[in-house]
């Protein structure tokens, strides 16, 4: 007895000690900003609190979607306070910029190079070499907190109301942000406050308004404005006439070196600005206020941990893909100046086009509550402003890259039993989308060519990107059908899921490269396309003949013109996410399929930054070859991923690729507006979902080595598990998914019980 006691008592102290091991290094500690800062990950480097309304960051590229430039020969013009993550296209934000300088006090522009930049959780740090200044940045979710160590005298800090990202040179140019109107007013020898109204951006919105009001914790010796490229001393107001404006305040009066700055930001007035300081960071603590975010980011991290086993980089990749995810959309609850209502309010989807693939997802997986609250803010929109988003930014909806995909976000909750969302409103959303054409501005919202596609089932060439959209169309109706099915609405559940079939109308029996049947286009009147008018030289119109490989964009026709966006047909012809055993006949059968696939990945024909293949690795699952989703989904991973600086392999697109890469380290991934995920080898030996209703879900990879790398059997809570998915409920009820893996694959799992195809 005694024996059995001590025995315990080591065991229990053992657990204890392995999770003290785990827990010695916070989780937030494995968060690297930097990565995906150089290439094409276009990632905001600066401090943010998670869905945080206010994003401080250096900026020194003004052509840059993030505001930031790797490369340290190019000076940094200031410190804005609102930017966008990851994105593509156009630039947004960057308002209210900061610039902490020595001397030049009768100068507007001040420039500087960069060295010893750091960034870090909730942390943002850089030395302005020109004046030997340390900037330091803080933040809680509407206020910036920045902390300053000047070297020199002759100390000041300008705030210019005139900067912003995206400006050109061409007023109204495609994707240009334009300056409105901007107003600052000096309060007190401590308080500044006033605002920037900029339009257009990415989505061509209208014009929006960001209100700040900043407080200084040491009172300033002198002061100017300016309006224009004229500099007024003294002068305590610049009021909007359409000029730019901006003060510069001198502290030579210091008698430290330090200088503490907070600046809350507004999305409704000044006032409010001030209430978020006084609400958020009443003191000038700056480490308290780090600590806060931090522990802030610590616990939706631990929401996920991993064996401690796992390699510091892949540590880093996984908690940075994580951190990337919760950036936006951003929370703006109490910040909407269009109309009043008790619902929450996001903005900054950008777009849903990218994250509904997996980003929501995994938002769902670890905090449903916060997803919750994101589909019940689309709906809110809906009922406000007549349409859904499938992107908005700045207040404003636009632009549409394909489907109507908040669709997917409301049969994804649906699927997945998620409460406080009324489906029956969102169900009328998703049927305005699918019967109601937008009108005059396609791109701003709702389904372009829908015309068409209600009419002859499918979108024409008369309209641009008509392969994907019809495509994209097809699934957005078998969502709506799904949860018109759940509310009993079966008019609407047959119609709609007849509608799913249409992306076969535009399946075309041609071949390429030994595969047979693609997404093609077509005309008004049935007729297939063959060629595409390319350019004029000389008065001759010359013609491409549209192959499945054919890229009619940017050559030929604007980026957005062409007949897919982003992609070619063949990645295009493999997105049929609700019918892939329909696509897998389309395309002949099994083996036909297996090498269909396998010649897309080994000619390089996958493009890995590109949202419309996240699924494609994982379509083997469907033939019963879980162990080539694995291998292939590995490949990728290894070879486009890593812990460096140019670790994200194209746009994160607001989280997207990171969402993708955490999903698959687990070794799950979702079917999204489905309840499955698909099953492929995890990077860890274990890993732990602290779920949100407090149960745990544990998958444990046994025998997992560099070369066992294959599933060879599975248990689920101790009984033999077969296939090669699982359902979401299964997770949140929690529970133990035990994987056996083995040098070589196995021939009997994932192979009799394939993916579900719900009807």
């Amino acid at each position: 007895m005694k024996k059995s006691l001590v025995f315990h008592f080591l065991l229990i102290l053992s657990v204890f000690d392995a999770f003290q091991d785990i827990q010695a290094q916070p989780l937030y500690s494995y968060v690297d900003p930097f990565i995906g800062s150089v290439g094409k990950g276009h990632i905001f480097i600066g401090p943010s609190c998670p869905y945080g309304m206010v994003k401080p960051g250096p900026d020194n590229n003004k052509a840059s979607n993030s505001g930031y430039e790797p490369d340290t020969t190019v000076t940094i013009f200031g410190f804005s306070q609102t930017h966008v993550s990851g994105t593509g296209g156009g630039p947004k934000y960057g308002n209210i910029s900061i610039m902490p300088f020595s001397g030049d006090f009768n100068q507007i522009t001040q420039t500087s190079l960069r060295s010893n930049e750091i960034a870090e959780t909730g942390y943002y740090s850089v030395l302005l070499k020109k004046w030997n200044i340390r900037t330091e940045i803080t933040t809680s979710p509407k206020v910036a907190f920045y902390r300053f160590k000047f070297q020199q005298n002759n100390k000041a800090i300008k705030i210019d109301l005139g900067q912003f990202l995206g400006e050109k040179a061409i007023l109204d140019s495609r994707e240009a942000q334009q300056f409105v109107g901007s107003e600052i007013r000096i309060l007190t020898d401590t308080e500044v406050e006033g605002y920037s109204r900029i339009r257009g951006g990415w989505n061509n919105g209208m014009a929006y308004t960001v209100y700040f009001h900043a407080v200084f914790e040491k009172p300033f010796q002198q002061f100017a404005s300016w309006k224009g490229e004229v500099i007024e001393a003294s002068q305590s107001t610049q009021y909007d006439s359409g000029q730019k404006t901006g003060a510069l305040f001198n502290f030579d009066n210091l008698k430290s070196d330090s200088l503490k700055m907070k600046i809350g930001i507004s999305f409704v007035s000044t006032a409010k600005a001030a209430q978020n300081i006084r609400a958020e960071i009443p003191h000038w603590n700056f480490q308290q206020t780090l600590a806060e975010t931090q522990m802030k980011w610590e616990d939706l991290l631990h929401r996920i941990q991993i064996s401690n086993e796992a390699t510091k980089d892949q540590k880093i990749m996984f908690y940075t893909a994580l951190y990337h995810t919760q950036l936006m959309p951003v929370d703006r609850t109490g910040e909407n100046p269009l109309w009043t209502s008790s619902a929450p309010y996001y903005d900054d989807f950008y777009a849903l086009w990218d994250t509904y693939r997996s980003s929501h997802p995994l938002i769902t997986l670890i905090t449903p509550s916060r997803q919750v609250d994101i589909v019940n803010s689309l709906i809110d929109i809906y009922k406000h402003d007549g349409y859904m988003p499938d992107a908005r930014s700045g207040n404003y909806n636009g632009r549409t890259q394909g489907g109507s995909n908040a669709e997917v976000l409301i049969a994804d909750a649906y699927a997945k039993n998620l409460k406080g969302i009324d489906y029956g409103q969102g169900l009328m959303a998703m049927i305005k989308d699918a019967t109601v054409p937008p009108g005059g501005n396609e791109e701003k919202e709702g389904r372009g060519g829908l015309t068409d596609y209600n009419s002859i089932g499918y979108v024409s060439d008369r309209f641009v990107r008509a392969g994907n959209r019809t495509l994209e169309y097809a699934y957005n109706d078998y969502c709506l059908a799904q949860v018109a099915k759940g509310l009993n609405r079966m008019g609407e559940y047959h119609r709609f899921m007849k509608q799913s079939e249409n992306w076969k109308n535009l399946w075309r029996d041609v071949e390429d490269n030994g595969s047979r049947g693609f997404i093609m286009p077509r005309d008004a009147a049935g007729n297939w396309v063959d060629s595409i008018a390319c350019d004029i030289t000389n008065g001759q119109r010359n013609y491409v003949r549209y192959t499945p490989l054919a890229q009619d964009w940017p050559n030929c026709v604007c980026w957005w013109c062409g007949f897919f966006y982003e992609a070619s047909s063949w990645e295009y012809s493999l997105s049929v996410p609700h019918d892939v055993p329909a696509l897998i006949e389309k395309s002949g059968g099994n083996e036909a399929f297996r090498k269909r696939l396998d010649t897309l990945f080994d000619k390089g024909f996958y493009n890995v930054g590109n949202e419309p293949s996240f699924l494609t690795s994982c379509l083997y699952h469907w033939i019963g070859r879980p162990d080539l989703s694995s291998s292939r989904t590995r490949q990728i991973i290894d070879k486009n991923y890593h812990a460096g600086r140019g670790g994200i392999p194209g746009n994160d697109d607001s989280g997207s690729m990171s969402s993708w890469l955490a999903f698959h380290m687990m070794g799950i991934y979702p079917n999204a507006g489905q309840s499955f995920y698909l099953i492929t080898t995890p990077y860890f030996k274990e890993t732990i979902i602290h779920l949100e209703n407090g149960k745990k879900f544990n998958i444990i990879a046994e025998n997992l080595t560099e070369k066992n790398l294959y599933i060879k059997s599975a248990t689920l809570n101790g009984k033999p598990f077969t296939q090669a998915w699982i359902d979401h409920e299964d997770i949140v009820n929690g529970g133990e998914l035990v994987f056996i893996l083995d040098a070589k694959p196995s021939k009997t799992w994932g192979v009799e019980v394939l993916p579900p195809t719900i009807k």
